[in-house]
């Protein structure tokens, strides 16, 4: 098992990324550069948050266009792993991997602060070990966060158990006010139809270190590595 964290001009989380994946998991990880041609070997294909291109027509809208992103999608079709972050998500989205669009959020403006999301699906790589209705305290930074897909996609997700995570209160309680962005049904996370791309709005990497004093996000990566070592 390899790690590939690709980086985008404006990505600003891979280190975060790197040093969780390296240095608290205990993974082989490399960068990728969006140039590259090739995923080096990588079998866990990481796209993380920031502000690709700087977030220009649409945020993941040219970063879909990279060059490593042929490989990407060509390894996400084979059945590879391929976990998208707040840009990592909206690039996904973008390239046609994850159904659906992030739109800008509710108020306007950026939102940089710690919310509570609830596994909606414990039945997947990077949900196995979360808790039943636990809170997770994630942080999210996002400008364009709001999760929004039609009615047709919207029966497809919930019917085929491909929303990961929703929006909650501190008590686990899916609320309009535990909603930080207006996101469609309080979405905070999906995956494809396979099982094997994921992307999501908040940074569990921002919550895996203890001396962060908060480790909730390392749930997500212990579920990964369970699932794959067993």
């Amino acid at each position: 098992m390899k790690f590939g964290v690709v980086v985008f001009p404006g990505s600003n989380c891979d280190e975060d990324m790197v040093y969780v994946l390296k240095n608290i998991m205990g993974q082989e990880t490399v960068k990728l550069w969006h140039k590259n041609t090739e995923l080096e070997g990588c079998t866990h294909i990481i796209l993380p948050g920031g502000f690709s291109y700087g977030d220009y027509l649409r945020s993941g809208a040219i970063a879909r266009f990279s060059p490593i992103m042929g490989k990407v999608i060509e390894h996400a079709n084979n059945g590879g792993f391929v976990f998208g972050v707040c840009n990592g998500f909206q690039i996904l989205c973008e390239s046609g991997l994850l159904p659906g669009a992030l739109l800008h959020n509710n108020t306007r403006k950026f939102i940089c602060k710690n919310v509570f999301i609830k596994a909606e699906n414990n039945n997947t790589l990077i949900t196995a070990r979360v808790p039943k209705n636990k809170a997770l305290k994630i942080p999210i930074a996002h400008g364009e966060g709001k999760y929004f897909a039609d009615e047709a996609t919207l029966k497809n997700l919930n019917s085929n158990g491909q929303i990961l995570f929703r929006y909650c209160d501190e008590n686990g309680k899916i609320t309009d006010e535990a909603n930080p962005n207006g996101a469609t049904e309080n979405i905070a996370g999906i995956c494809n139809a396979s099982k094997n791309v994921f992307g999501m709005m908040p940074h569990p990497e921002r919550a895996s270190d203890k001396e962060l004093g908060n480790e909730d996000g390392k749930f997500l990566f212990e579920s990964l590595l369970e699932k794959v070592l067993a």
